[in-house]
């Protein structure tokens, strides 16, 4: 069995057959991400892992030419990556379907409910990794492998070519920047 960096060049020089090659090898791990990922979503969330999976993957080797992998690791934050943008563009498109989309609105009563569902949070969180991104684009990447990818800081330490110890200082310093960034959030009237 070849080795998945091998394939992964392959599949960028566009050899018709390595994406067929690299799914097998790389599905188990993908399956996992997604579902790791999906647990801490929303109850009756309409994306499912296999969906999910399936859907990154098409982003990562589809139609589009693929980009360069320095390696497995680099893969596996590319699909974090584009796993996060899936969820949140879900999130998005629930959001607008919620807030009034193809129907018309109808005027709240005074006794009416309004609760902001956790998914909510997930768009909050992608707009300060936005943020987080324009300021500092190594620690953004850093939450995208740590949060969405499910990477422990061996992984994204070797994906980074850093060492362990430098991960968690950045880790430190990021969650804190998302924190106070996420502070304004639920200070802010939705």
């Amino acid at each position: 069995m070849a080795d998945i960096t091998q394939i992964l060049a392959a599949v960028e020089a566009g050899d018709p057959t390595a994406a067929a090659e690299l799914l097998p090898l790389v599905y188990g791990e993908l399956r996992k991400l997604a579902a790791a990922r999906l647990t801490t979503e929303a109850a009756g969330h309409t994306l499912q892992p296999t969906a999910l999976v399936h859907e990154a993957y098409l982003r990562l080797v589809g139609a589009e030419p693929a980009q360069g992998w320095a390696g497995r690791g680099h893969f596996f934050a590319a699909a974090a990556e584009a796993m996060r943008r899936l969820l949140v563009d879900h999130v998005r498109r629930k959001r607008t379907l919620r807030r009034g989309g193809a129907r018309g609105g109808r005027p709240l009563a005074d006794d009416d409910l309004v609760t902001v569902p956790l998914t909510d949070e997930l768009v909050d969180l992608d707009d300060a990794l936005s943020k987080l991104r324009s300021a500092d684009p190594a620690a953004a990447d850093l939450v995208t492998m740590r949060v969405f990818g499910g990477m422990t800081v061996e992984e994204i330490a070797a994906a980074q070519g850093t060492s362990p110890r430098t991960v968690k200082r950045n880790w430190a310093y990021a969650r804190a920047w998302l924190g106070r960034e996420l502070a304004a959030y639920d200070g802010a009237a939705r």
